[in-house]
């Protein structure tokens, strides 16, 4: 028994018709990171995965004295995405737009933007989003908050998604 509970520890598993199906691997570390515009979002966000107990590490900005440009800091959680395998990245800018184009430059990133929690739901269970993205300008602290949990807690699919997947994948460095 205490093997399964690793595994349920390690891994998405779900009770189907009596089986146990694995899906994927839980995001086990969230990165976070701003520019000036995502700032008071990101501090609230931060404060709540606190409260939430969600493992996190944010990558600054850590206060809103002056403009920084978002690429530098999508371009950090994006990074530390690559080198780890088990986790994802929030990343926050004003509209949630910039971030999410320079995040999908980088190599093997998925990002999305999701001002809703079913474009959270969907990002993870069709694309297997490793990035979200937030507009701090456009939503509160209580629509933030049921995204990501949406985020974090949605498997990805597989299936016919994961050879689309793949296909995006084809096109970077084109």
């Amino acid at each position: 028994m205490a093997i399964f509970v690793t595994l349920m520890q390690q891994f998405n598993i779900y009770n189907k018709h009596g089986f146990h199906i694995i899906i994927g691997m839980k995001i086990e570390k969230v990165f976070i990171a701003s520019d000036h515009g995502g700032y008071d979002l990101k501090k609230a966000v931060v404060d709540w995965l606190k409260k939430e107990k969600i493992t996190f590490e944010d990558l600054g900005p850590y206060n809103n004295d002056c403009s920084v440009d978002y690429p530098d800091f999508a371009e950090k959680v994006c990074s530390s995405i690559q080198q780890q395998g088990d986790c994802c990245g929030i990343l926050i800018c004003g509209s949630g737009l910039g971030v999410s184009m320079a995040a999908n430059k980088m190599k093997g990133i998925r990002a999305a933007l999701c001002s809703e929690t079913l474009s959270a739901e969907l990002s993870r269970l069709h694309n297997n989003a490793n990035v979200l993205c937030l507009g701090g300008r456009l939503i509160g602290n209580e629509m933030a908050q049921n995204i990501i949990l949406t985020f974090l807690n949605t498997p990805f699919d597989g299936g016919r998604h994961l050879r689309r997947i793949n296909k995006i994948h084809m096109l970077e460095g084109k």
